[in-house]
């Protein structure tokens, strides 16, 4: 459901941050994003409230709390107020979509090591007890933190196998000398 909103939200408000780009004066520009982004959080929280109050109640606070979130806001600045209202609405579309996949993958991955469950389903066996924290507010920090541990992992064996593949390509950094395209050092 947050996904959903989220992507209803940054593809609203992108298609009219593009829209308005050319009318927008530069000195109230991040103002007048978040006001288009906070009438977009009111429509949807009010819609949602209004047609599937279940949803509504258990996303609480954090459904106006998206007038907050970087990423719309971060959207509307560095793609929607350069781009046609056409570009501006795949790149919501996209942006939303990538969110929701994060948010359900995260979701996911609490819940089975929180519950040992994946979508209600039972996936570990009942000898394996669930680690409780995962399911408290605290379990999506570490979760978090364990995403971006793996990527920055992932991020440092791609770095080195690039700099392994290409040389040092000027200045190695394991030795800082300066070195030509063979791994030579240079006179330089």
């Amino acid at each position: 459901g947050m996904g959903i909103a989220v992507t209803i939200i940054t593809i609203c408000s992108n298609v009219l941050i593009s829209a308005l780009r050319k009318v927008i004066p530069p000195q109230v520009r991040i103002a007048a994003y978040i006001t288009i982004i906070a009438g977009f959080v009111t429509i949807i929280d009010l819609l949602l409230k209004a047609f599937i109050p279940a949803l509504s109640e258990s996303l609480g606070v954090f459904i106006p709390l998206i007038v907050v979130n970087c990423i719309i806001l971060g959207r509307a600045e560095a793609y929607a107020n350069k781009h046609t209202p056409g570009l501006s609405f795949m790149d919501g579309l996209g942006m939303g979509l990538g969110f929701t996949i994060a948010l359900t993958l995260a979701g996911l991955f609490r819940e089975v090591l929180g519950n040992g469950t994946a979508f209600g389903v039972q996936v570990l066996p009942k000898s394996v007890e669930p680690i409780g924290i995962f399911i408290q507010p605290p379990g999506a920090f570490l979760v978090i933190a364990f995403i971006i541990a793996v990527m920055n992992a992932i991020g440092i064996k791609t770095r080195q196998r690039k700099l392994v593949e290409s040389g040092c390509d000027g200045m190695c950094a394991n030795c800082a000398a300066a070195c030509d395209k063979s791994g030579e050092v240079s006179a330089k």
